[in-house]
């Protein structure tokens, strides 16, 4: 045999040509795996620029099933935990637990191609024998680089439509899980058709980074979602449920979020039954966006419905509220509009801390009450100038906060005027009333809007008043009780009226010593008894601590256990001091409330 000396080292042969085309090739394979490697971080780069692109579950899931087709795949659908959808965590079990349930959020397919997967919105029922059960259990990618036709019925959702499936030409399948940050979000499933080439295992790296990115966008709609949820769960719970009896008054309030959820925060109203059958109204907005403004906002409507409470006027509230606000270490402040309403006198005591006015509504139309705007609450600059304005029989006073006419698309005034003409078109009684002027006036609704409505009306025949002006002497007890005594008998309160004539005449008896001389006597049969006793004197009256031997220093104590509740306010003439009993319950009839 022929010796061959290139096997000893010696100089080779010429290599045949098949040698020299795998050399080239062999020279230039890292060249096409770099130029594949940028193509593919590019690809991934781009992804991050499509998808995500808003915090909304639903368009997230949509813009990463449409980045997908064609480029990667001929169809795709994207799955999430009905968890994840109400802004819960996702499912942190391991796979020996089960599957969790999932929702289908987005379809994508190349046009022509019909697979008919689960409808978007439906829950996805994934069964026992399902190629994505698997996916979701052991929390790894699935891969059919060819399909058999066993396989078909493992993928698609129903017989149907892996009959579908065949016909459109179907061949290879890819399931990867969404999961960021250790919790399972859901699921994107990949299908390739026709002439393309099949899902290989080279396919997998690039196919769990780009879902390893959408799953992040995904769970930080999740996040923002959740918080969203938390804000306006706070807002609601620090708003009042329901509106208390209001004498003379039809109060309807309604409360709308922004449509961006970072604009919930600070919005707030209140209603307050204060004595004598007058009532409370207030509405307030933080200068703030999330959880803390809504927590300022709670803070100072406690210390506003404390300080009502005590029936402090509107114009020393807002100053009280100013001070609190001044406290509060958030450094915030806010705007408030505060109106009191008296049934008998029929009018509004309004003051305004920085808010915007109200309107009021009556036979001649709508139109904006001129209310000396003061400063915001926390800025330290009081005192607030209250206006007394008269309310028309059957008029309307409508408040409301500045989302309702805020608008990055036209000016305040423009905006105050379709407000204006809103109202005129009438208001529903009901809850709904901020949602109708809110579509009445339009606008981008960029921040959250409340409205609280009045509307007067008549006492009788659910509550009666009475009135009577007192001589300055000592003849104003005797006259006092005279006429309680007459009108708690016309009235139908016979059992209350030897306690009742106690009452008044301590309070007249006090008018009379404390009080330089006591001026008007009232009486109020609502869903209680009032009764108030108006002076002249400037000291509001305290209960004392009296001795055995003392002979005085007792009234209020006696009013104390006889009535339900008593107090005192100050007035432009004086003060008023006032008591409360509850009426006897009628057989057939609910007690007080």
């Amino acid at each position: 045999m022929r010796e061959r000396p290139w096997l000893r080292g010696e100089r080779r042969p010429p290599q045949p040509l098949a040698d020299g085309r795998r050399a080239v090739k062999s020279a230039l394979r890292p060249v096409t795996e770099a130029v594949r490697a940028r193509r593919r971080l590019a690809w991934l780069n781009e992804a991050g620029v499509r998808i995500g692109t808003t915090l909304d579950l639903r368009r997230t899931a949509e813009e990463l099933a449409g980045f997908t087709v064609p480029e990667l795949a001929d169809g795709c659908a994207v799955d999430l935990l009905e968890s994840v959808l109400r802004f819960q965590d996702g499912d942190r079990l391991e796979s020996e637990t089960g599957t969790p349930e999932l929702r289908a959020m987005a379809v994508c397919e190349v046009p022509g191609l019909d697979l008919a997967p689960d409808p978007v919105g439906e829950v996805s029922v994934f069964t026992a024998d399902r190629l994505v059960r698997k996916c979701l259990t052991t929390r790894k990618p699935v891969l059919v680089t060819r399909m058999e036709p066993s396989d078909f019925l493992a993928v698609a959702p129903s017989p149907e439509a892996a009959r579908l499936m065949r016909r459109a030409g179907v061949h290879s399948y890819l399931a990867v899980p969404l999961i960021a940050r250790g919790v399972l979000l859901g699921l994107a499933d990949f299908v390739r058709a026709g002439s393309r080439s099949p899902f290989t295992r080279a396919d997998l790296p690039l196919v769990m980074q780009l879902a390893s990115r959408a799953a992040v966008y995904i769970d930080n709609a999740r996040l923002y979602g959740r918080e969203h949820e938390h804000v306006i769960t706070l807002q609601r719970a620090l708003l009042p449920r329901s509106n208390p009896s209001t004498p003379g008054l039809d109060v309807s309030s309604s409360y709308v979020p922004a449509v961006d959820p970072a604009a919930v925060g600070g919005d707030w109203f209140d209603v307050v039954a204060l004595p004598s059958g007058r009532t409370a109204l207030m509405v307030g907005d933080v200068m703030g966006r999330g959880l803390a403004a809504a927590a300022t906002m709670g803070r100072l409507r406690t210390v506003a419905r404390t300080l009502m409470g005590l029936d402090i006027a509107p114009e020393r509230l807002l100053a009280r509220l100013d001070l609190a606000a001044r406290d509060l270490e958030e450094d915030q402040v806010a705007t408030c509009l505060c109106a009191v309403h008296d049934p008998l006198g029929g009018s509004f005591r309004i003051a305004s801390a920085g808010h915007p006015p109200p309107l009021l509504t009556g036979p001649d139309g709508a139109s904006f009450l001129d209310v000396p705007i003061g400063a915001p609450l926390g800025s330290g600059v009081i005192p607030y100038d209250p206006i007394d304005c008269p309310v028309p029989e059957r008029g309307r006073l409508t408040l409301y906060t500045d989302g309702l006419i805020r608008s990055r698309g036209a000016d305040l005034g423009t905006r105050m005027e379709r407000l204006r003409r809103a109202v005129c078109d009438g208001l529903p009684g009901d809850g709904t009333v901020c949602e109708v002027l809110t579509e009445r006036v339009g606008g981008d609704r960029s921040d959250d809007a409340i409205v609280l409505v009045a509307a007067t009306r008549p006492l009788a025949p659910a509550g009666e008043v009475y009135a009577r002006t007192l001589p300055p002497d000592g003849k104003a007890a005797g006259q006092a009780r005279a006429a309680v005594r007459e009108q708690l008998v016309a009235w139908g309160l016979q059992d209350l009226v030897d306690t009742t004539e106690l009452v008044v005449s301590e309070l007249v008896g006090n008018a009379l010593r404390y009080g330089n001389a006591p001026g008007e006597l009232r009486l109020l049969r609502y869903e209680r008894l009032s009764v108030e006793v108006s002076d002249s004197g400037p000291d509001l009256p305290q209960i004392q601590h009296a001795d055995v031997s003392d002979e005085s220093g007792r009234g209020l104590q006696l009013i104390n256990m006889l009535c339900r509740r008593w107090g005192s306010c100050r007035t432009p003439d004086g003060k008023v001091v006032w008591a409360e009993q509850d009426l006897p319950v009628r057989t057939g009839q609910p007690g007080p409330h």
